[in-house]
Formats: C-alpha cells, structure tokens, sequence
C-alpha cells in the first residue's frame, strides 16, 4: 500500500519538532510493508541542517517554496493509495490541503495528521471561515499526535468524521542509552526552540529555578534563546542535533521537559522529547499536565513539578542514586509499552479497517 505524506520536514530536525515522531512512525510504518514518499518544502533553513539523509525506509522529495512547485508534488497524491497531510507543512499550507485533496483517487484514504492540535482547534474555534472546516467535510479520518478525548470530541463536532490520537512513542533504534558526554555535564538541562507560548513557562520552570539554585548548574540547548538574559549558572548552547540528543539526555542528573501552553492545558499531550529522554535512560522531571500517568508513573518513571519552586526542590533532594533509579524504570516503561512499532500497528489497523469497509460497501 502506498502512502504519500506531505509534513513540515523528515530530514531536519532544525525548528521542527515533529521529525522524531515523523521518523519513529514512518519507519515502523514501512516495516509493516507500506511504500511511502515523503514530501517536504525547503523552507526555514532545514535543508542547510539536516540530521539525517534520505533513509532507505522512505523516498524524500524536498520541494521549492513556490506555487508551481506545490502543484506538482500534490499531483502526485493521485499515485498513493493513503493521502496524508499534516499540519504546520510551513508553506502554504491551506492552499496544499486543497490540492492534495482535489489530486487524491476517490478510492484512496485521505487523512488530516494534526501534530499540534490544540493550536488547530484553536484556530477553527476563532475562524469560522479557515479553510479546513470545509476540507474536514472530504478528510477520511483526523489523526493527531496527542490530545486525548477532548481533541477527539473537539475535531468530531466540527465535522470530522473519524478521529484518533496517535502519541509520541519511542524508537528504541535511534533513542538509547550511550555513554555520557562532558560537553553536557550538568544538573538540570532542558532541550527546547524559544517559542511564545512556550517562554514564560521556560521562565518558571527553568530560569527561576537557576536562580534558586546558584551552586549548581542548568544546560540550555535549542534555537532562539541567543538574546535571552539568563542567569550566570546557566549555559546555552545553541541547536542540538538529533545525533547528540542521547548523550544530552543521559549525561545530566536530570532532564526537564516543559509543555507549550497549549499542550499542557489540554492535557495528553506528551512531547517528544518525553520519550526520547527516557529511551535514553534520564531521569525526566516535568511539568505537571492531565494524563502523565497514562504514559509513565509519577515518582516512580518520572518526577513531576507543578511551578518553578517544585523544580528547584526536586533539583535540592534529587540524588545521583535516585535519579538513575528512575531513569532505568522509565526505560523499561517505554520499552515495553510505547513504541513507535506498537503506535504503528495502531495506524495500520485503522488504514486496513478503513479499506475493508469500502470493500464491503461496493460489494452491498
């Protein structure tokens, strides 16, 4: 079965957060036998940061930014027998919904894959004129990479006729331990790009902690913070590749994921970054959001913060001891329960059911 996927990028990483989870899925997809080519614009300077090349496990078409070029690569939706179009593409991306939809065969799976669903939802509750609340009449089925319940019940009461949370997971081939990197020696690091609604909470969660804690000391790495003022015990180091994430993972006594607003109102929304650092081994101290015990368990797999001051406390009483203990069970956790390889056998028995309800219906 044929698959061609238009997302934001599979080859970088470079202000794209959904590479890992584009990769983990697409390859566990590939494994179950589906033939898939992955489309992407050159936008955003990813192409000039690539962390990896075109993998053997999927065909890439890197496009230009330009209308000419959208049309023909949406063309080519015509050839596949599932039609997937993620959200946040990054040029445009309402006019490549239109067109992908208007290419695909009237027999192939058309699917909305919606990596960042609150921000979505929240544009069609304040738009009633944003073109997907007419495409989601076309749409087969609405995936979304977390959200639980109220993003399903969200997504079907604006007309979708199917949708289905496909979380973040771990793929054990790429995520692992190894073994620790000076260059990330620390006490407290946190991986992520500056984003709006994201900074205040870094400014809680991360920068107040600092300054609570001046004997020890924090790593700062991901783009955008290079004019941010930050305390002296804090180093920034810039964009990190996916190729260091491991050792950014491990190295540190601890990690620190911090949710996007949005993400952390709705809930069920772990990031990426969640299982990465626990198929690293880290021991993962988050900030507090709805559903966290659905993925690992708190105290045990995973600390949890509810401000800045839960942060600086943890960092105060967390031992070397303890922090690898909780690293070890969160990697067992992962292992066992949240793969990418289970995640695609998830998708692939909804494409397949999808499929044999059509057969059933030209054979009535």
């Amino acid at each position: 079965m044929k698959i061609a996927f238009y997302g934001s990028s599979l080859l970088s990483s470079y202000w794209n957060g959904a590479a890992t989870y584009y990769r983990g899925l697409l390859k566990a997809l590939s494994q179950r036998g589906y033939d898939i080519v992955f489309y992407e614009p050159d936008v955003y300077d990813r192409q000039k940061h690539r962390d990896i090349e075109a993998p053997d496990w999927c065909s890439v078409v890197v496009y230009e930014p330009k209308p000419h070029a959208l049309m023909q690569v949406a063309s080519r939706a015509a050839q596949a027998d599932v039609v997937v179009k993620a959200s946040g593409v990054g040029f445009e991306d309402d006019a490549l919904l239109q067109a992908v939809l208007d290419n695909a065969r009237p027999n192939a799976l058309t699917v909305f894959w919606d990596v960042d669903a609150p921000a979505t939802l929240s544009e069609l509750r304040n738009d009633a004129e944003h073109p997907l609340h007419e495409a989601l009449k076309r749409i087969g089925i609405v995936l979304t990479y977390g959200g639980g319940d109220p993003v399903v019940w969200d997504y079907r009461a604006l007309g979708a006729a199917e949708c289905v949370p496909i979380y973040n997971a771990l793929d054990p081939e790429t995520h692992h331990p190894v073994a620790a990197n000076p260059r990330f020696a620390c006490d407290l690091a946190f991986l992520g790009n500056r984003l709006p609604d994201r900074e205040a909470r870094v400014d809680a969660f991360f920068l107040d902690p600092a300054r609570r804690l001046g004997g020890q000391r924090f790593l700062l790495g991901g783009s955008g913070w290079d004019d941010k003022s930050l305390p002296p015990n804090i180093s920034w180091l810039g964009h990190v590749g996916t190729s260091d994430h491991n050792a950014f993972n491990v190295t540190p006594k601890a990690v620190l994921n911090i949710s996007r607003d949005s993400m952390a109102a709705n809930g069920f929304s772990p990031a990426t970054r969640v299982f990465e650092a626990a198929g690293a081994g880290a021991c993962l101290l988050t900030d507090a959001w709805l559903g966290i015990e659905f993925f690992l368990t708190p105290g045990e797999e995973i600390l949890v913060a509810r401000d800045g001051a839960d942060v600086a406390e943890v960092m105060r009483t967390l031992t070397p001891q303890r922090a690898k203990a909780i690293g070890a069970a969160a990697l067992r956790r992962v292992r066992a329960e949240h793969t990418y390889t289970l995640r695609a056998r998830l998708v692939d028995d909804i494409f397949k059911a999808h499929f044999e309800r059509r057969a059933m219906e030209a054979a009535e």
